[in-house]
């Protein structure tokens, strides 16, 4: 097998607009604490080919993420677009990329035109710098770092997480372990590692405002410093309902705590290279599989247009301030139900469509799709996948909202699956825990026979 490598710092300006946590907070950056990039894994074989990028960002915008696949495939011809997979790490430290965000932050446009090329680079450079390696992977306990924000109502202080033997209440409800891939040179040099590990980069939140890749990303950044001249990619799992044990906490806070996490993380990732045993077989391929994922068309033109008239009467008195976090969220539902409207008269088809893509590496499966994925999906596609080693990864080449599980899509006003896809302009899914385990099962099964 071979593999190559490569880093490109997409780092913004200070100033920039940053990404989530609430609408219209001008939340701006005003120090770097440490530099974001794109990282890439190229991986090749007499048996296949494909390219993996990481991007230390929020989400990325789908139509970006094709310009990615398209600038990549144009300058290297052996690769086509189905072969290479973007994923974003789901730092809430980064710059806001998403046009038409609802208020979670302003896309700044000079970044975003840039943006496309420099992540290509990346991917240009690994795949220019492929040699032989050895591949190895172990599966490593990964504990005191998530808690379900969801279905488990534990909120601990901060110097309870802070300490060693911190778990939250329900642990079972979030990844106990990390699986960590590494890669080494026929002298026994780590070129580059993956690691693949579901929760919320969002150990500093809507009061920092600091740019940095979070837990993930300066734990990464500490094991390249620790084996110079590798690359480490963070392959986000699936964190729809799991946050870090640390968030909504003040600056100051939040940076002592994203140390102590990142510490944690760097650990567990020093324990999964230190264990990692060779993988059999050297088969690369790839699969992508278009999906209509359903919606609950449950509202009417008029019931939205008499909705909007609710809000018009909050929002239209002299009154109100534009520093009411209620009036801020009333005029995201507005832009949202806006949209709607514009779609219902339309007559356009109200589900998603949607790809999903699956990569083989010998007997490591990578299971992508463009949603923020729940754990109980995430379960169930693993519990009944072929490969040895499935692993599935949350916002992969787009974003189209969070993937919720069917309890949570069952339950009344459900933040994940109800609020923000109307604040999106979107309907809710109906099905998608089923829809989305069926696909990966599909892409499995063409994968693994």
């Amino acid at each position: 097998m071979k593999a190559g490598f490569a880093k490109f710092d997409i780092t913004p300006r200070v100033g920039v607009s940053m990404a989530g946590f609430g609408p219209f907070l001008n939340r701006n950056a005003t120090f770097i604490r440490d530099r974001i990039e794109a990282r890439a894994a190229a991986i090749a074989s007499p048996r296949g080919k494909a390219l993996i990028i990481s991007c230390d960002l929020c989400t990325i915008y789908p139509e970006t993420t094709r310009l990615i696949r398209e600038i990549i495939a144009e300058k290297i011809t052996a690769l086509s677009p189905d072969e290479i997979l973007v994923t974003a790490t789901h730092t809430h430290s980064a710059p806001a990329v998403v046009l038409n965000n609802c208020g979670w932050g302003s896309t700044d446009l000079p970044y975003l035109q840039l943006l496309p090329y420099k992540i290509a680079q990346a991917g240009i450079d690994a795949w220019n710098n492929l040699e032989d390696v050895s591949v190895s992977t172990a599966r490593v306990p990964c504990r005191h770092i998530g808690l379900n924000r969801v279905y488990d109502v534990d909120k601990p202080p901060l110097e309870e997480v802070l300490d060693e033997n911190w778990e939250p209440a329900k642990p079972e409800l979030t990844d106990t372990e990390c699986q960590v891939i590494r890669f080494d040179d026929a002298k026994g040099n780590l070129k580059g590692f993956m690691v693949n590990f579901g929760c919320h980069a969002v150990v500093c939140c809507q009061k920092c405002h600091y740019i940095h890749g979070d837990y993930p990303g300066v734990a990464i950044h500490g094991i390249m410093r620790e084996y110079p001249g590798s690359i480490g990619l963070f392959l986000q799992g699936a964190e729809g309902d799991v946050n870090s044990g640390c968030v909504h906490k003040p600056e100051q806070e939040s940076l002592l705590a994203l140390d102590v996490f990142a510490g944690r993380f760097a650990r567990a990732i020093r324990h999964g290279l230190a264990e990692a045993k060779p993988i059999d077989g050297d088969e690369i391929a790839t699969a992508r599989l278009t999906v209509e994922f359903s919606t609950i068309r449950n509202w009417t033109e008029e019931a939205l247009l008499e909705k909007k008239r609710e809000i018009d009467a909050v929002l239209n008195r002299a009154d109100v301030s534009d520093d009411d976090k209620d009036v801020r969220m009333n005029t995201v539902f507005r832009i949202g139900l806006e949209k709607l409207m514009k779609l219902l008269r339309s007559g356009a088809n109200t589900n998603i469509i949607a790809d999903v893509f699956a990569v083989k590496m010998g007997p490591v499966e990578f299971l992508g799709a463009p949603f923020e994925i729940m754990q109980a999906i995430k379960n169930d596609a693993v519990a009944r996948a072929k490969a040895p080693i499935p692993l599935v990864l949350s916002l992969c080449n787009g974003a189209y909202g969070y993937a919720p599980d069917q309890q949570a899509i069952d339950k009344a006003d459900s933040y994940e699956a109800t609020r923000i896809p109307l604040m999106q302009g979107r309907f809710p899914y109906a099905n998608i825990h089923r829809e989305l385990v069926e696909a990966f099962l599909e892409l499995d099964g063409k994968l693994y026979r």
